[in-house]
C-alpha cells in the first residue's frame, strides 16, 4: 500500500481518540470508575435497564461490530434478545471484570486496525450492504458514547456520581 496522506493520517489519529479519549463526553472507563459493586444491578423506576445491562449491553454490540468488521464469515446475534442481559446484575465480581476487560480489549483491537494502514477506511467491505472501516468506527463512537450518558445518567439517579 502507498504511503497514507496527511488527511488519512489525522483522520485515523481523531478516530482512536474519538474511541479512546473523553473529549466532549465522559469515557467509559470514567462512567464505571469508583461504580459501588451494590449499585450495578439496580433498576432505577422507569427505566428498563441497570448499569450492568448497560455495560453488557456495551460489550455485545462493541463486540458484533468488531467481528463483523474483521470476519465475513461471523453471524451478529438475533435482536433484541442477543444483545441485552436478562440478568439485572452481574453474576458475580469476575462477571463484572470480565464484561468490562472485553470492552477494553475489542476497543484496543479495534484501534488496531484503524493504525493498520493497509486498512482501507473508505472501502466497502466484501461483505456485508456498504459498510467500511470508517463507517464501524463512528458506530462504536456513537453507540458507547449514547450508553456512556446513560450509565451516567443512572449514576446521578443513585447518588453514585461527582
Amino acid at each position: 500500500m502507498s504511503q497514507p496522506s496527511a488527511p488519512d493520517t489525522t483522520l485515523r489519529e481523531q478516530l482512536v481518540a474519538l474511541l479512546t479519549d473523553s473529549n466532549a463526553h465522559q469515557s467509559f472507563d470514567e462512567a464505571i470508575h469508583d461504580l459501588p459493586a451494590g449499585l450495578r444491578g439496580v433498576k432505577q423506576d422507569k427505566l428498563p435497564y441497570s448499569i450492568w445491562q448497560l455495560v453488557d449491553h456495551i460489550r455485545i454490540a462493541q463486540s458484533d461490530i468488531l467481528e463483523f468488521t474483521r470476519d465475513p464469515s461471523y453471524q451478529s446475534p438475533p435482536w433484541p434478545a442477543g444483545y441485552w442481559s436478562p440478568d439485572a446484575a452481574p453474576a458475580d465480581e469476575a462477571s463484572w471484570q470480565q464484561a468490562v476487560d472485553q470492552i477494553r480489549q475489542d476497543r484496543d483491537a479495534f484501534v488496531a486496525l484503524l493504525n493498520d494502514r493497509d486498512q482501507d477506511l473508505y472501502t466497502p467491505f466484501a461483505h456485508g450492504d456498504g459498510q467500511n472501516l470508517l463507517r464501524e468506527a463512528l458506530l462504536i463512537a456513537d453507540h458507547n458514547a449514547y450508553h456512556v450518558g446513560e450509565i451516567i445518567i443512572i449514576r446521578r439517579l443513585l447518588d453514585a456520581w461527582k
